[in-house]
């Protein structure tokens, strides 16, 4: 197994052959704005390859400047599931931005109301734990949805520095306006994420 950098054309097939089955609209970014972010080097596109075959992928969120990735998208090749290839993908991802202080993402907080949901949610959060994440120190809401924050790196960052990284790059991506309304970052003990209102991406 070995990742590689998806060139143009082989990113908008993840995207329109992968990730639009495997991601609710909600949760996905457009084709347009990821190519913008990549254009500008604030974006990586990675796929995981056996042998010439695609079985995975990660869409890397970067800055210039920044010792930090955020793991942005996640996922297997629908056929290839089951087969411990989230595990192995990680594991490269590691290798990959070794030089970097760290990986973090989101991770959907556990706390549907709905079990069989809620089920999912956690088994999404065991899944980065057993995998050399760790709890960042701090939460946050996206658009009206509650995330845990997980990093895998160096044991010495705090949570105020990833903080400050984490909001700096939103800051960049999402108009001011659009920043206050939709982003939480980070989610204060007992604060409620607020109502996620439909907005255009730019």
């Amino acid at each position: 197994m070995e990742i590689r950098a998806l060139n143009k054309a082989q990113m908008e097939r993840v995207y329109y052959d992968h990730m639009k089955r495997a991601f609710p609209p909600s949760e996905l970014k457009s084709l347009q704005v990821m190519e913008r972010m990549r254009d500008s080097g604030r974006y990586e596109p990675l796929g995981m390859y056996d042998g010439e075959r695609l079985v995975g992928y990660a869409l890397m969120w970067l800055e210039p400047g920044v010792p930090f990735a955020l793991l942005d998208y996640l996922g297997t090749v629908k056929e290839e599931r089951g087969k411990g290839l989230g595990t192995a993908l990680l594991a490269l991802l590691g290798e990959y931005y070794a030089p970097m202080r760290g990986i973090f993402g989101e991770a959907e907080r556990d706390n549907s109301p709905d079990e069989q949901e809620r089920a999912l949610q956690r088994r999404r959060l065991d899944f980065y734990l057993r995998n050399g994440f760790r709890y960042a120190g701090y939460d946050c809401a996206l658009f009206g949805v509650h995330y845990e924050t997980l990093i895998r790196g160096a044991g010495d960052v705090s949570a105020q520095e990833l903080l400050a990284v984490h909001q700096s790059m939103y800051q960049k991506q999402i108009p001011p306006q659009y920043y206050e309304r939709f982003i939480q970052l980070p989610l204060a003990p007992g604060e409620q994420p607020r109502p996620a209102v439909e907005w255009k991406e730019e």
